[in-house]
């Protein structure tokens, strides 16, 4: 998933990282549009190969995201998304055919910070703490080219500190064992260091160096996208579909996801329990004999505890079968 507010590149990098094109006959909207647009979401799929392994990923965009003058909980569609695939995902873990799950829920979601201004908006803050138990947040500092080295590492600190400082959980790269090599171990400590990353995305190829290569032609010169004296977009390819792929999909599926499932089994188990009729220690007056539709009542709401009870029973059962 990528998020952030309209010009700060999101298309054009995924584009750069996926060698596709998202939006062939985008629209660009004019003012009176953009104060009416709402926040959307947009689903597209894209195959790419990886050193001869093929992927099939599925690429979400939220074309309108923070484009209003006020935007009041502007991620709530992003977060109910989410936890729509959380809750597709529950109901087909839940059913017969348990082989055949379709994955699509949200393992990773790169959050886009503009490189102006000096720090997080509120609405950077809100949106990450929103999102910060749903999906692994990658901050991003969009159009890199616009900053010098110097400014970009500035920047990248100031971020760091208000991240720990407005106490935002952000996607922890794991550490490295103990006997790893050096070379790893040094890899690691830059990856860490390079949080948020700085990224360009270009899709117009250009010659440097005698060479054809991805990048911006500029007066002073050329910004190559995949160079990683020039940018950090190559780390950022890197993580998202060689190195940390598996880890992305592990910690969705063993911790925001089994939150989720927690918190519907908590709910469901609530619901049944306050449906129980309990004996009341207060002695009641005698009722009256109840009528035939109060019976029927009765009787209805009896066998809609007893699915209820036995949906519970077999859903503890499977789960006791999967930690086994």
């Amino acid at each position: 998933m990528v998020a952030g507010e309209s010009g700060l590149g999101k298309s054009t990098l995924v584009n750069s990282l996926f060698l596709t094109d998202l939006h062939k006959d985008r629209k660009l909207l004019n003012a009176e549009e953009r104060i009416i647009q709402t926040v959307e979401i947009m689903k597209h799929t894209v195959d790419i190969e990886e050193k001869g392994v093929k992927l099939k990923l599925t690429i979400v965009d939220t074309p309108g995201f923070g484009d209003a003058v006020n935007n009041t909980e502007c991620w709530r569609p992003v977060t109910d998304y989410i936890e729509q695939q959380f809750e597709h995902y529950f109901r087909d873990e839940s059913g017969l055919n348990r082989k055949n799950i379709q994955d699509n829920r949200v393992h990773c979601c790169l959050y886009f910070i503009p490189p102006f201004g000096h720090g997080l908006r509120p609405v950077d803050i809100e949106f990450m703490k929103a999102l910060q138990d749903k999906v692994n947040v990658v901050p991003l500092i969009s159009k890199a080219d616009c900053l010098t080295p110097t400014e970009i590492r500035k920047l990248k600190e100031r971020l760091r500190e208000e991240i720990d400082k407005y106490g935002i959980k952000i996607y922890q790269f794991p550490d490295c064992d103990s006997d790893e090599d050096e070379e790893l171990k040094r890899q690691d400590k830059e990856l860490k260091e390079s949080i948020p990353f700085a990224v360009i995305g270009s899709n117009t190829v250009v010659e440097a160096r005698g060479q054809r290569v991805r990048g911006r032609l500029y007066p002073w010169g050329i910004v190559e996208v995949e160079n990683p004296s020039h940018c950090d977009f190559v780390k950022l390819r890197t993580i998202l579909i060689r190195t940390h792929m598996h880890d992305l999909k592990d910690i969705t599926s063993d911790c925001h996801y089994e939150n989720y499932r927690a918190r519907c089994i908590q709910t469901m188990t609530s619901n049944m329990a306050a449906d129980k009729r309990v004996e009341s220690p207060i002695p009641l007056l005698p009722l009256s004999t109840p009528d035939v539709e109060t019976e029927k009542l009765i009787k209805k709401k009896d066998e809609e505890l007893k699915r209820m009870q036995q949906m519970l029973q077999k859903m503890q059962q499977q789960m006791h079968e999967q930690d086994l």
